[in-house]
């Protein structure tokens, strides 16, 4: 009872901070020059946005953490590469560093908490596959670690393109973070991932279509690069068969269009680090979505691939793995349903303004003659 208390408290203050000081963190951002100007084809919005949004997030879990978690090595180090991560992104919400600045960072940000303890040092996986079901990773298990924690907070940063979707996307990812812990009898992950919810939560209003404020890279590599290691702490310890899977599922969405985005970028014969119109949201909004109905299929999507994940922890690999094809027929068929319509829809309106268009060419004439009687 009192774990649950401790949560609900936890979840309750982060919420409360993150949604007060929003207001205060938007006036700094104009005073500090943090707004994000709409210069290129890849923003939706067309006015200035203050963007920084992601310091009340920051805030609101690290004072919730502090509060009801117990201070150790590993917290230390979650806290140490956290600020650093944190800090980097104000300065590039302010000035725009360079992306390789920004990936050093967080390779550093990353290697603290391996230093601390916090790593995948073994892979639950099906026995056929390994014998025993546990791999071992040994000597790789630092590079591994880094890659995953690094690839995680770019893959949540790359998804941050549209009002409310990545911070979305990371609230239904840390609540299904949340419900495994609480099955796996995970006290601390839980209250990192209550803290995370909350924080995320108490933004999200602000950040709704029309965006009062964007979270920027303050905001999105924090959540990526918590969210990796929230994954390392409660997944990557085989508590299930296929614990493997899990994490790649919570966070299916943004991954995938990550990886989608490197093989494009690779394709083209771009640098990775590019930015493109090429995301998955892009290619919604081009075939006539609007940003909330965008917003809304992504958010299904995800809900879906967390439901997946939680089902498989708690329910077995089985229940999970049928549950993840009803998902995927359902979003393939419903979607392309909602697609093909949408698609119909724009072409008659466009055929709409094509023949009112004709309408006032063939009026022209006739005003023209109508002036010159006049002048006569």
């Amino acid at each position: 009872m009192n774990n649950i208390l401790s949560l609900v408290l936890c979840f309750s203050m982060a919420f409360a901070i993150s949604l007060a000081l929003t207001p205060a963190v938007t006036s700094l951002a104009y005073k500090i020059g943090a707004i994000d100007v709409p210069k290129d084809k890849r923003r939706v919005h067309k006015k200035p946005i203050p963007r920084l949004g992601g310091l009340a997030i920051y805030y609101g879990f690290l004072i919730s953490v502090l509060f009801f978690c117990n201070i150790d090595k590993q917290l230390i180090g979650i806290i140490g590469g956290s600020l650093l991560i944190v800090g980097v992104g104000i300065l590039d919400d302010v000035m725009q560093l360079r992306a390789s600045v920004k990936f050093i960072v967080q390779i550093i940000a990353a290697l603290i908490v391996v230093f601390c303890d916090v790593r995948i040092k073994a892979i639950s996986m099906p026995i056929p596959m390994v014998e025993g079901g546990i791999l071992s990773l040994g000597v790789f298990s630092v590079p591994i670690t880094v890659l995953w924690i690094v690839g995680v907070t770019n893959a949540v940063n790359l998804i941050d393109g549209l009002d409310g979707l990545a911070v979305g996307i990371s609230s239904i990812a840390t609540f299904s973070l949340f419900f495994i812990a609480i099955l796996a009898g995970e006290p601390v992950v839980a209250i990192l991932a209550a803290a995370l919810a909350g924080s995320c939560l108490g933004f999200l209003p602000y950040n709704f279509n029309p965006a009062k404020i964007f979270m920027g890279d303050t905001g999105s590599t924090f959540l990526g690069y918590m969210l990796s290691i929230i994954c390392i702490q409660g997944l990557f310890k085989g508590y299930v068969i296929i614990s493997f899977i899990v994490p790649f599922l919570i966070l299916g969405l943004p991954i995938f269009d990550t990886a989608y985005a490197i093989l494009r970028r690779i394709k083209n014969k771009k640098p990775i680090m590019s930015p493109d119109r090429g995301h998955l949201h892009h290619r919604l909004i081009d075939m006539g979505l609007s940003q909330k109905q965008t917003v809304a299929i992504m958010y299904v999507i995800s809900m879906l691939l967390e439901l997946s994940a939680v089902m498989v922890v708690g329910q077995g690999a089985y229940t999970g793995i049928i549950l993840i094809a009803t998902a995927m027929i359902f979003t393939f068929f419903g979607g392309k349903i909602f697609l093909e319509h949408k698609i119909v829809e724009n072409k008659l309106h466009l055929a709409e303004k094509k023949e009112e268009a004709k309408n006032v060419l063939a009026d022209k004439p006739e005003e023209a003659k109508e002036e010159e009687n006049e002048n006569d």
